[in-house]
């Protein structure tokens, strides 16, 4: 098993989503969180005044799949992410020792 993690752009988190439901992974979590990368940060004027904003919104999306399911997944995400411009967002994968569903007591990929 092994978890991905994406951080893409807000507006195509339902792309994303979606590409991933196609591929029938129903369990992700999705966070709003802030950073950069080497877009770095972006100026804007706020009453006359220069100042950058060093951290752009972006949403993480994770998700633990089997692992033949892992290159299918980053292709899919990879497709739906995409804008062809800087900060589009990167995509980790994490390897997974073990899973529990709490409910059911079903471990590693029954449980996913």
């Amino acid at each position: 098993m092994k978890k991905i993690e994406a951080i893409i752009k807000p507006f195509k988190l339902d792309d994303v989503i979606e590409a991933l439901t196609e591929l029938g992974i129903e369990g992700v979590s999705v966070s709003e969180v802030r950073g950069f990368g080497r877009q770095k940060g972006r100026t804007e004027i706020y009453k006359g005044a220069e100042y950058v904003v060093d951290f752009l919104p972006k949403v993480k999306v994770e998700t633990v799949v089997a692992d033949d399911l892992v290159e299918p997944a980053l292709q899919s995400i990879q497709k739906a992410a995409a804008t062809g411009k800087i900060g589009d967002g990167k995509v980790f994968v994490i390897p997974v020792e073990a899973a529990l569903r709490i409910r059911t007591g079903e471990r590693n990929e029954n449980a996913i």
